[in-house]
């Protein structure tokens, strides 16, 4: 309801897209209600003939695609949350590339395989494509080199665990460099919130050498705690852009429009006649500057700027929060019902074309911190700092990194801290931003930009056909 209507029952729809100034993985994915649970896959942008990756061919490219398993139809698991007001029910497992591994039950022949070969480099395209978790991934024994992430180069950064949020990818080297054996990998959650239900299971794949007994016991990595966030923290904040590699962009200097979002949960009053099971009787929610957004429900937001169609939404959404607290101080919040409660609004911020827009996320205590992964549809942008407790100018603009920032499409807000992005607008149409946890979408944390046209036909969108039908 952002940039198109859904696709109707028993219809189709042909996108045509032109891919610039990325080289990487992406993916695709439904976006309407939690299909995206099962329809997804990646997207693999290799550079144009007669180009290189900025580092030795692999001999081998692999697509691991982590995601999430129910034992349930999920279109049913979502109805119930809403039905309740609640959270919805666990998943009952993780994948890896559709396979949930050998530790769930019934499951033991279900694990993905990977075969190398002793000394050769392999190239693996790591998706998170859960919906609701955030994963830590490791192969026993070995180092993992990251080369990209969002399908932007960064400089090599070595590591043994890779941090990945739903919507991220992260572009890996692999070398076979220990002895034929078989090793594992593996995927477990990272869970930041205190006192939240999660589904604390772990899934695995194994790493076979050519040559290895089958009768070989695999080894097992070190998996890091679930609420490890120094180690989640380091991972994120430790990668840099690849400054003058392939596509690479500088970071904008000059800013013309700055907002300061906070970015959290809270409650929505329960409807009349119903019964809620949410804290206090009420239904969980979610808000950025205390605004808890509302997808349309007859026409499609960039219909609606293309027909000039009013009441299906407004362009005033705040560039700062209306009522400034202490954000990361769950003490502070109290019962301030005007915290606790946003409204539920469809605002937007309209931006000229070719603006440069920074923005500062600061995650909220007002029902409990959690680390956001927060994506915007249409853009890359710059990640210029981020950090924890409540973002302070005088000193955090001092950690800038304005010479070679990680570019990327979605930023995990550290829990009870902040992050600043910085972006372009030079993509015209209507762009949600939310967060990229699947509830909290439905909660309402999300917001939307509004891009005008540019002034050449490249940059302007098409004239809308002459009867638009409702969604």
């Amino acid at each position: 309801m952002i940039t198109q209507c859904p696709i109707r029952p028993g219809n189709k729809y042909t996108y045509n897209f032109r891919i610039t100034g990325q080289e990487g993985t992406l993916w695709w994915h439904a976006h309407v209600s939690w299909l995206r649970a099962t329809v997804y896959g990646a997207l693999v942008i290799r550079p144009r003939s007669g180009r290189s990756y900025p580092f030795p061919k692999p001999h081998r490219e692999v697509p691991i695609l982590l995601g999430e398993w129910w034992n349930a139809n999920v279109i049913d698991v979502e109805r119930q949350a809403v039905a309740t007001g609640v959270a919805p029910n666990l998943s009952d497992a993780y994948t890896i590339n559709g396979r949930p591994g050998d530790l769930y039950p019934c499951s033991q022949n279900h694990t993905y395989k990977l075969r190398v070969e002793t000394g050769k480099t392999y190239l693996l395209r790591i998706v998170n494509a859960a919906l609701n978790n955030q994963l830590f991934y490791k192969i026993a024994k070995h180092k993992l080199r990251v080369v990209a992430v969002d399908a932007a180069y960064t400089k090599p950064y070595v590591t043994d665990v890779v941090v990945i949020a739903p919507g991220q990818t992260v572009d890996v080297l692999l070398a076979a460099d220990q002895r034929v054996g078989s090793f594992f990998m593996a995927a477990t959650p990272y869970a930041s919130a205190a006192g939240v239900q999660f589904d604390n299971t772990t899934t695995r794949g194994v790493v076979v050498y050519d040559g290895t007994p089958s009768s070989a016991t695999p080894v097992m990595p070190d998996l890091p705690a679930f609420n490890d966030t120094p180690t989640a923290h380091k991972f994120f904040s430790n990668l840099t852009g690849l400054k003058g590699g392939p596509n690479w962009v500088e970071v904008p200097r000059k800013v013309d429009h700055k907002m300061f979002v906070t970015i959290g949960l809270g409650l929505e009053a329960c409807p009349a006649n119903t019964t809620c099971l949410g804290p206090n009787g009420a239904r969980l929610s979610a808000s950025m500057n205390n605004q808890s957004f509302a997808l349309p429900t007859t026409v499609s937001m960039l219909q609606a700027l293309f027909s000039n169609l009013g009441g299906v939404y407004t362009t005033d959404f705040p560039a700062k929060p209306p009522i400034q607290f202490d954000y990361t101080n769950a003490t502070s919040v109290g019962n301030n019902p005007t915290l606790f409660f946003a409204p539920k609004v469809t605002k937007v911020t309209k931006l000229k074309f070719n603006s440069t827009v920074e923005m500062i996320l600061q995650n909220t205590a007002i029902l409990g911190v959690e680390n956001h992964p927060m994506h915007i549809h249409g853009f890359n942008f710059h990640v210029l700092a981020q950090g924890f407790g409540n973002y302070n100018p005088a000193t955090d603009r001092k950690k800038f990194n304005l010479v070679d920032p990680q570019m990327r499409n979605t930023i995990g807000v550290p829990v009870g801290g902040w992050a600043v992005i910085r972006f372009t607008a030079n993509n015209p149409g209507v762009w949600i931003m939310h967060c990229h946890l699947d509830v909290h979408l439905g909660w309402g944390l999300a917001t939307a930009f509004v891009v005008e046209n540019g002034p050449t036909p490249a940059t302007t969108l098409p004239p809308p056909p002459a009867d638009l039908p409702k969604c």
